[in-house]
């Protein structure tokens, strides 16, 4: 969805900041780190530029996103509206869809179901999984500060797609194997949030490890399914 993917993140946030700065309210913007696109620097930090293709297939989130970051600093400087940008990194936990396309609902349920977990490429591209309460928990101590910069959250333990699909299928017991499908274009080889400046300004760290969150994530997925196969 394309358009309706710019739209929103255009459109849509413009339309936002102008009722926050009508209702004199605090504004926070959930962004990405996809604004990095597939980044030449390792591990990111705010202050990278990043490196996106804006017309590549996966750009229009990327470039929706780096446009509402600066629509928002536009607001804050222009308009004196109290702002603040979150920059999510990969998260998981309970009350993911679990045919929402991303990594861990899928192959959890691929396992699950001793079906073929799909990998795209080698698996060697590298994610940062950072489990959802640690990440409420960097949200809300930004949104309480007086922080107007861009700030990582995120946890950098860092996993190669592959180990991480060998770990679910070593944490659900299942049988299933591995197969390798076509890396999607422009796909991040590599994603690790640099948390300093969470971690100076916010007092913020992770606190969950991946074992825990995804034994956490495995219990909700097997409840899940389980509804779903009952219903079908």
């Amino acid at each position: 969805m394309p358009i309706q993917t710019l739209k929103v993140g255009s459109l849509g946030t413009h339309k936002a900041l102008g009722l926050a700065k009508a209702k004199k309210a605090r504004f926070l913007l959930a962004s990405t780190s996809e604004v990095y696109g597939d980044p030449l620097e390792h591990p990111q930090r705010e202050s990278y530029w990043g490196n996106v293709n804006p017309i590549g297939f996966r750009g229009v989130y990327d470039e929706a996103k780096r446009f509402a970051e600066a629509m928002t600093m536009a607001y804050h400087r222009s308009h004196g509206v109290e702002t603040r940008i979150v920059r999510i990194f990969n998260t998981y936990g309970p009350r993911m869809r679990i045919d929402d396309g991303r990594a861990i609902p899928t192959f959890m349920s691929q396992a699950m179901r001793e079906e073929e977990i799909t990998v795209f490429g080698d698996g060697s591209q590298t994610r940062s999984v950072c489990f959802v309460d640690d990440l409420i928990d960097g949200i809300y101590r930004l949104l309480i500060s007086d922080v107007t910069e861009p700030v990582n959250i995120g946890n950098p333990d860092e996993i190669t797609v592959l180990e991480l699909a060998r770990e679910i299928i070593a944490l659900t017991g299942s049988r299933s194997k591995i197969v390798h499908r076509p890396l999607p274009e422009d796909d991040p080889r590599v994603r690790q949030p640099d948390i300093s400046r969470a971690s100076k300004l916010l007092a913020w760290k992770p606190n969950v490890s991946r074992r825990e969150g995804l034994s956490k994530t495995y219990e909700y997925c097997k409840t899940r399914i389980r509804v779903r196969e009952q219903v079908s």
